[in-house]
């Protein structure tokens, strides 16, 4: 028996699946440790890493006989996450179904237009509206939606939008993501293991391709640094990971907080290496330094694009030479560079893209990742495309491998888009000084190849 079940889709178009590694879905830990804070009793259904299918996932619902049934959603991922849905619902018909995630918050009438079996959305933040929803639901039933803030539901024929809910200020209030609910040690993150990591939520810029901070807001919340090593200290002490990735947006966007975290892990000796993704406008070698003495073993940056002209339409706020110091400071420093790059930016030019490929190579990081502009529903681009009919929206195609842009009204097609795709891996992939210092790297650069073409 379960109160909530939380259910991870099958997906198959993740990175994860090229590169041979699964993470645990941590915006359903987090879900599932603010429900059992409130004394609901939780169950996290992981379809992504087991890979039951969907008769075996009923089977499993039915037998918990859940009051709720929740399922996070991507873009790519909603077609199958609805059917999740569908299929629970028509065995647990007095179930309330609710589904949250990047796509639904933006399009929460649509995707309750889109089946009848779905009753609620999550819009935003959800560790605070699931919990109300679910109290509100056990107390009242569906009368009780009425209430809660941050919700679209279906009231009989009719669909409602509720008040948005604030964002959470305190983030710290927020209990550690629940691991226990997931077979944790089977996932592989890593060859050596490692735990993913949110320490902040919200971005202060707003890059036209990007919707986080439309969905987490454009203030900068952050946890503690003292917070943020008592998770990392019961990562490396209950679950024996030596490994972190910080996986938020703008790690280093305040560096004193940053350099905080990095004093308090040294301050407590632990023996740990971690990763972390930042903008390229907010890197010196002072704070890298300072960093890597914590245990940064490699970083990540958001480049984009080799071209200025096509990094202003972006609304990206960096330049070129922004993206060469900071990659030149890290490998100096003997820190991993991982970078990536874009293709297809509505406007951008063929020629463009092959500065693109050439600005990538001449920057030689550790690792290069090549993508196609996907206009995400909520994004500033996909408002722009989507009012002139310019893009479809057969949802599975969103991969970011896959062109969904009628570039044609661009003066470019697809084909040439996926080509400079190809041309990017297999460019930067190809040169014999690359695998002399990555060899390990000769299987991987094939599958994300092999995997770009189909």
């Amino acid at each position: 028996m379960a109160d909530v079940v939380l259910i991870n889709p099958l997906d198959k178009t993740h990175v994860s699946e090229m590169l041979e590694l699964q993470a645990p879905p941590l915006n359903l830990m987090y879900l599932g440790a603010s429900l059992e804070k409130a004394s609901f009793s939780v169950k996290i259904l992981d379809d992504s890493l087991k890979e039951w299918g969907y008769n075996q996932v009923n089977k499993l619902v039915e037998k918990l006989n859940p009051f709720i049934v929740g399922v996070t959603a991507t873009t790519a991922t909603i077609k199958s996450s609805l059917e999740y849905i569908k299929s629970i619902k028509r065995l647990l018909p007095d179930v309330l179904t609710v589904i949250g995630g990047p796509h639904t918050t933006f399009l929460p009438i649509d995707t309750l237009k889109s089946l009848k079996e779905l009753d609620t959305v999550v819009i935003g933040e959800g560790e605070e509206t699931f919990i109300e929803l679910a109290e509100k639901y056990e107390k009242r039933g569906k009368e009780g939606l009425e209430e809660v803030k941050g919700i679209a539901y279906r009231n009989q024929s009719r669909i409602k939008v509720n008040e948005p809910r604030p964002f959470i200020q305190d983030l710290d209030s927020i209990p550690f993501p629940a691991r226990h609910l997931v077979p944790f040690k089977e996932y592989e993150t890593s060859k050596n293991g490692q735990a993913h990591i949110i320490t902040s939520r919200g971005c202060t810029y707003s890059c036209r391709y990007c919707s986080s901070s439309l969905i987490m807001g454009r203030r900068f919340r952050a946890r503690s640094p003292e917070n943020v090593v008592d998770e990392i200290e019961e990562l490396y002490d209950k679950y024996k990971i030596e490994e972190i990735g910080f996986i938020d947006d703008t790690f280093v966007l305040n560096k004193r907080r940053a350099l905080a975290i990095a004093d308090e892990i040294k301050e407590r000796s632990l023996d740990i290496t971690w990763s972390t993704s930042s903008r390229v406008n907010t890197i010196d070698k002072q704070l890298l330094s300072n960093l890597k003495s914590a245990g940064l073993q490699s970083i990540y940056y958001g480049i984009e694009s080799g071209s200025q002209r096509v990094l202003n339409l972006m609304n990206k706020k960096i330049t070129l030479r922004q993206s060469e110091d900071a990659v030149k400071i890290a490998k100096d420093l003997g820190i991993e560079v991982m970078a990536s790059f874009m293709f297809g930016y509505p406007g951008e030019t063929p020629a463009e893209m092959d500065k693109t490929i050439d600005f990538s190579i001449k920057l030689d990081p550790d690792y290069a990742q090549y993508s196609i502009l996907t206009p995400f529903p909520g994004t500033p681009i996909y408002q722009k495309l989507e009012k002139k009919g310019l893009i479809e929206k057969d949802w599975e195609k969103y991969t970011v491998l896959d062109p969904v842009i009628k570039y044609e009204r661009f003066g470019l097609s697809r084909k040439i888009v996926k080509r400079k795709l190809f041309e990017a891996y297999f460019k930067f992939y190809r040169r014999l000084s690359y695998y002399i210092k990555h060899p390990h790297m000769i299987k991987v650069v094939l599958k994300t190849v092999l995997k770009s073409l189909t």
